[in-house]
């Protein structure tokens, strides 16, 4: 019987898209290219925010009933099992349900902006909900909101897809994904928008405003009439801005810096020293999974998003995050209590960097926002403790914090800014948090020049950047670009072949290869014109005489980037480029131009 509903319910769910999706075809048919933009911006951004209340409400929930195990059964050690059993369960849906791979953090939507167009895999539709509610849910030391945001881009780009958009428009509605999630997340529309605009895309007219606006409008309005207040990062109690503490948020601002670059290189390393592992699978989960549970038993508040404990922080209760810890009885020490904050705060990198190497999935939104509220609270209450100001506004600085280490991770100051004013109910906090802002932006940018999701694919050419030549000649793909239809010629071969391969072709250039396909040189025609067109040279000439080595090579791996550098430097008109040390084609200055100006008409966002 429960069979016979279920295949019931999944024909009804078949027959019922079906009509939707008709229904669309037909408002395409009949509405203007722009009105129809406007429609499939509010269609994208519906879809999303069912997806963040789907994953919040779990997360929380889970949180719930982890707490009451701990306060009513006594199961101390539930918050440590918990990880280890979500973990192993993504590891588990992966390689089971999404072919062994899986695509995490917000740079798989950067990737997908600079390199294919815009297009994201349909599994992301939903392969983010379900291995970020498990990994999450049950306590993973991450945050929901990169999962969020990629599967708002999924749904953007598949449905542009689905309904044959443009690229410009498969761009914009990924981002109009992308800021209806980090809307309905927090109920921050302007936030969700500046994220759009800071983070995903670089190049953009005040037209694209328009439906990303839309959009993050949309997003938090379903979250706001569906999802109960309690599941978002909310604060309503803060105190007035008081100018005599500017000193003591400078200070938080440098801090904050500081602290970002701290965050994201522990994260790298972690995550670099299980990416060298020989293990994999089950047992690569479990090396992770079982030091995460250790921290998370020693520091309870590692567990999950950390959102309740910000709030904690926030209302001045620092001292109830040390119950079910080792230093309960303790818990009464300002001193302590300052000292157990400021761990926590040290090694969230490591719980997250654990909790997402070993094969769990989530991302380093939430984890910013928790070290930068730890970090707030611990510059205000090393402040107060040690009498250097009298009333200071511990719950303020614990806001403020979180938009120094958010600007300073993720080099998104606006979004920092707003998000922060948006969430607390107002903006009577807007001086501090620039002030805090800015200061975590310029030393963080001081020393790391992208963001912690970008940089690894900025290194590589595979994201765009505030450089905008290098944002196009990123998205050129050098297999498009590359001839590998040329005739060559071998070492045994003489002056006369020459000769007869440009009657025979079109080419003015003649990769000498060896039998193994490696290249020994290249014949130029234009540098050997006095040779060819003299029959006498031609006959007491060899090949290696008119062959030239070449200055460069190139690997059909490089970025486009770094093969017009090598243009550059040989002043050369083409290059040689290679595929496993062997010859694969000749790439010409020109067709990479003509691809350039290509693609910067397919990219202008209007």
């Amino acid at each position: 019987m429960p069979r016979r509903a279920i295949s019931k319910f999944l024909l009804f769910l078949r027959h019922n898209v079906r009509r939707m999706e008709a229904f669309f075809f037909l408002l395409k048919s009949l509405l203007s290219e722009r009105h129809f933009i406007y429609f499939s911006c509010v269609a994208v951004a519906i879809s999303t925010s069912l997806a963040v209340i789907l994953l919040k409400t779990f997360a929380h929930n889970v949180f719930l009933f982890a707490n009451y195990i701990n306060g009513y059964l006594k199961l101390p050690y539930i918050n440590s099992i918990l990880p280890v059993v979500g973990i192993l369960l993504t590891v588990l849906v992966v390689r089971k349900v999404l072919d062994g791979s899986i695509e995490k953090g917000s740079s798989g939507i950067l990737y997908a902006v600079a390199k294919r167009g815009g297009i994201m895999p349909r599994k992301q539709m939903y392969a983010q909900i379900i291995t970020s509610s498990l990994t999450v849910g049950l306590g993973g030391s991450a945050g929901l909101e990169s999962p969020i945001t990629i599967t708002g881009a999924a749904f953007g780009s598949n449905f542009a897809r689905k309904y044959k958009l443009s690229q410009k428009d498969r761009i914009l509605l990924l981002a109009c994904g992308v800021a209806a999630g980090i809307a309905a997340a927090f109920n921050a529309p302007i936030a969700g928008v500046l994220f759009a605009i800071e983070v995903v895309l670089t190049d953009v007219t005040i037209t694209a405003f328009i439906p990303i606006m839309i959009s993050a409008a949309t997003g938090a309005l379903v979250s706001t009439i569906v999802l109960n207040e309690e599941v978002l990062l909310s604060f309503r109690q803060q105190q007035s801005f008081d100018y005599h503490n500017i000193p003591y948020y400078v200070l938080l601002g440098l801090l904050a810096g500081f602290v970002s670059v701290y965050h994201a290189r522990r994260f790298r390393k972690t995550e670099s020293f299980f990416k060298k592992m020989k293990a994999k699978g089950y047992r690569k989960a479990l090396y992770g999974a079982i030091p995460l549970a250790l921290l998370i038993f020693l520091f309870p508040t590692l567990f999950g998003e950390g959102y309740e404990s910000i709030k904690t922080l926030s209302n001045g209760d620092a001292a109830s995050l040390l119950e079910n810890t080792l230093l309960e009885d303790f818990k009464h020490n300002g001193w302590v209590v300052l000292g157990f904050v400021g761990i926590t705060m040290m090694i969230k990198a490591y719980a997250t960097g654990l909790t997402l190497a070993s094969g769990g999935n989530g991302g380093n939104f939430a984890p910013s926002l928790f070290v930068g509220s730890y970090l707030g609270f611990f510059v205000a209450k090393l402040v107060s403790l040690t009498g250097l100001a009298k009333d200071i506004p511990v719950g303020n600085f614990t806001i403020v914090g979180m938009a120094g280490i958010l600007s300073g991770l993720f080099h998104a100051p606006l979004t920092a800014i707003f998000l922060i004013g948006e969430i607390t109910g107002g903006y009577n906090l807007m001086v501090p948090l620039m002030i805090v802002s800015s200061i975590s932006f310029a030393v963080s940018k001081q020393f790391e020049n992208y963001s912690m999701d970008v940089k690894h694919l900025a290194d590589k050419g595979q994201v765009y950047t505030t450089d905008k030549d290098r944002n196009i000649l990123s998205g050129i793909d050098l297999l498009h670009v590359v001839n590998t239809g040329l005739k060559t010629l071998s070492p045994d071969d003489k002056p006369e072949n020459v000769i007869a391969l440009l009657t025979e072709t079109s080419q003015l250039i003649f990769p000498v290869t060896d039998e193994k396909h490696r290249l020994l040189g290249i014949v130029d025609f234009n540098r050997n014109r006095q040779v060819l067109f003299s029959a006498f040279r031609i006959k007491y000439s060899t090949l290696q005489e008119i062959m030239s080595i070449p200055e460069e090579t190139v690997a059909i791996d490089d970025s486009t980037e770094t093969v017009m550098q090598k243009l550059e430097a040989t002043g050369s008109d083409y290059l040689a480029v290679t595929k496993d040390n062997r010859y694969y084609g000749i790439v010409y200055k020109t067709h990479i131009l003509e691809a350039y100006r290509q693609k910067l008409r397919e990219m202008v966002i209007e």
